[in-house]
């Protein structure tokens, strides 16, 4: 029987205020036909256009999965299912207080809309343990809210999609897309904590190292001051291999536009005489300084390098040695935080150069944004760059042995990319989403690669015509660097507290060493003996200082990304579901031992952190000594 306010109840208990609407619109069941029996767990439904069933049998199957589930996910905290069925297995599985979350896609909104008459979700739906996500209508900000939020990114490593009936099978397509688009959004939040410690590490040194030039040279904040609406449009210029096509379009409305491009695009811009305005550089490794490892004289005047802190300061060396003028700005990261050079960042930078540029334009606030040259993709001869690329138009053909598929520009056809490749397009997608809700709008004019969502696709001469008309002030207004009293002031600062982080590393990684040491001499004498109390007094101080590592601030860019693997590594065995008393005692004995090879790894990272900090703080030492300024640098007000 249908219940009309207990339907209005369940829509009223949704969090999903799309879904609701979506179910409200609904006023009768035309697709599927009900099928009831004394029995109240035992409801089921036919497909009126094909016959089938949604159960064979609803209560053998749902005995079926709450078995396999009780049996091998019991300590799961989010569940996954495709198909939204009776809805009773999910009312089951959330007896299970381990369980708490159950994410369910549905495309079918009928299927939920007549469950919602006949059974209560209130109390799972309020506190939002039941998450009904429309297949529709999923989009990239839903993908990524999801997968970068907790308990969802902690057990991101456990997660599987699961058929809550074989009826769902028929929506293999879907399935597979859904699939794909939550590993891939569990991709990219993992690899926005980094992967890898050591670059980790190299970023804290050259940000360190970077200091002077950055405090002795424009601000972020000056940027804005001076050059924001100067422009309605910004060409971004990446070096993709379709880039050559456009340079002649490029030249011939060179003035009539803001002109961003990336560091390895600067000399080719320069080879074909055509000026950017801005020139980004993001990575941090030696071999993208030499894209600076030049000399265009007169070229390089009115233009602006703006380079992430973390880059080589070869970088820097090369811009100096030819009078170019340049800021250093920041992104987000504990380290360069707790350093507090607000005036010279923050924004999130994404993880390629163009991802630098769009945010850039977006900040100077362009209302529209070309992209050229960002193919994202290999193109028909397998080439990654344009021809005269400084590293040679086949430079990352063979970086990557495996090829991911992606729809290519037009959609009419699959093309060869990579995996950081489709990282920078998911980032891309995102900012493009967020901007146009901001009332920006995206050209991409590569007219080649991959397509980017959210972006129009139109030809460069089209969209050049229509929006570049008038000439601009160019060069831009000049940007100031800050007054000497001031640099003074930030360079005492940020050698004051790099010196309080040396102390701090110091005398952390000693504290590390002990615990270690200690529990590691417990936990060997659990080797002869299955003495619980001692087991649980090694996981309990375990525990108290994992509470500890929470709160190492300036020290946590170090070792980010090393926790975050290990405790995505870690829910593997937390999921574990012990059947014996020795496969508990079993358990928490891995447990130990994963946590002392943790306590190692931290003394390592920290130890490495400290020494990096002695070596990198040079330049900023000479710094105030040429400055004058050695008898501020021991005064203890600075620490």
């Amino acid at each position: 029987m249908f219940l009309k306010e207990l339907f209005e109840r369940n829509l009223n208990s949704l969090r999903d205020i799309a879904l609701k609407n979506a179910l409200s619109k609904i006023k009768i069941n035309t697709k599927y036909q009900l099928i009831e029996a004394e029995d109240k767990l035992n409801i089921n439904l036919k497909d009126r256009s094909t016959n089938a069933l949604l159960y064979q049998n609803p209560l053998t199957e749902l005995n079926s999965l709450l078995n396999t589930y009780n049996d091998k996910y019991f300590l799961y905290p989010v569940l996954y299912f495709y198909g939204f069925g009776n809805g009773i297995l999910f009312k089951a599985l959330l007896q299970n207080k381990n369980h708490k979350h159950i994410v369910v896609f549905e495309k079918e909104l009928e299927i939920i809309y007549i469950m919602f008459h006949l059974i209560d979700f209130c109390h799972e739906l309020k506190n939002n343990s039941l998450i009904i996500l429309n297949a529709n209508t999923l989009n990239l900000n839903d993908y990524n809210e999801l997968c970068s939020s907790n308990p969802f990114f902690s057990f991101s490593r456990v997660y599987f999609l699961e058929l809550s009936s074989d009826y769902y099978e028929k929506y293999k397509e879907d399935i597979l897309n859904i699939n794909q688009n939550m590993m891939s959004h569990f991709k990219k939040a993992i690899f926005s904590y980094g992967n890898d410690p050591l670059d980790a590490l190299q970023g804290i040194e050259q940000f360190t190292y970077n200091l002077p030039k950055m405090i002795t040279n424009s601000t972020f904040k000056e940027l804005l001051t001076k050059r924001s609406n100067l422009s309605d449009t910004a060409i971004i210029v990446s070096t993709g291999p379709s880039l050559t096509k456009q340079l002649p379009i490029l030249k011939e409305y060179q003035n009539k536009a803001t002109i961003f491009c990336a560091d390895s695009a600067y000399a080719i811009l320069a080879k074909h005489g055509i000026k950017p305005d801005y020139v980004c550089m993001l990575e941090r490794k030696e071999i993208t300084a030499e894209f600076f490892n030049n000399d265009f004289k007169e070229f390089d005047e009115g233009i602006t390098f703006i380079l992430k802190s973390v880059v080589h300061p070869k970088a820097l060396s090369y811009l100096d040695q030819n009078k170019r003028s340049y800021m250093v700005i920041s992104t987000w990261a504990n380290f360069i935080n707790y350093v507090a050079m607000d005036k010279f960042g923050y924004f999130n930078m994404g993880h390629s150069v163009a991802n630098v540029n769009f945010a850039l334009a977006f900040f100077l606030k362009h209302k529209n944004i070309i992209l050229i040259g960002q193919d994202l993709a290999y193109d028909e001869k397998g080439n990654s760059h344009p021809s005269d690329y400084k590293h040679g138009s086949n430079f990352e053909s063979k970086r990557f042995k495996n090829f991911d598929k992606v729809l290519s520009y037009g959609g009419k056809k699959l093309i060869n990319t990579h995996q950081a490749w489709t990282l920078f397009r998911q980032e891309f997608e995102s900012d493009i989403q967020f901007t146009k809700e901001q009332g920006i709008t995206t050209y991409n004019c590569t007219e080649g690669g991959a397509r980017i969502e959210g972006s129009l696709e139109k030809p460069f001469k089209e969209v050049c015509e229509e929006l570049l008309i008038k000439d601009l002030n160019k060069p831009f207004k000049k940007l100031n660097s800050l007054n000497k009293n001031k640099q003074d002031e930030l360079l005492l600062k940020a050698y004051a507290k790099i010196i309080k982080a040396i102390k701090h590393s110091n005398t952390f990684k000693n504290d590390c060493l002990k615990e270690y040491e200690e529990l590691n001499e417990l936990y060997l004498s659990l080797n002869h003996t299955e003495n619980q109390s001692l087991l649980d007094i090694i996981i309990q101080r375990i525990d108290k200082y994992k509470v500890k590592t929470e709160d190492l601030k300036e020290l946590a860019q170090a070792v980010g990304a090393f926790l975050i693997q290990f405790e995505l590594n870690l829910a593997r065995i937390y999921v574990l579901k012990a059947k014996t008393k020795e496969d508990s005692f079993n358990k928490s004995l891995i447990w130990i031992k994963e946590h002392l090879e943790w306590l190692k790894m931290i003394y390592a990272h920290i130890n490495a952190l400290e020494l990096a900090l002695i070596k990198n703080i040079k330049p900023l030492e000479e710094e105030l000594y040429k400055r004058g300024l050695e008898k501020w640098m021991r005064q203890k007000s600075y620490f």
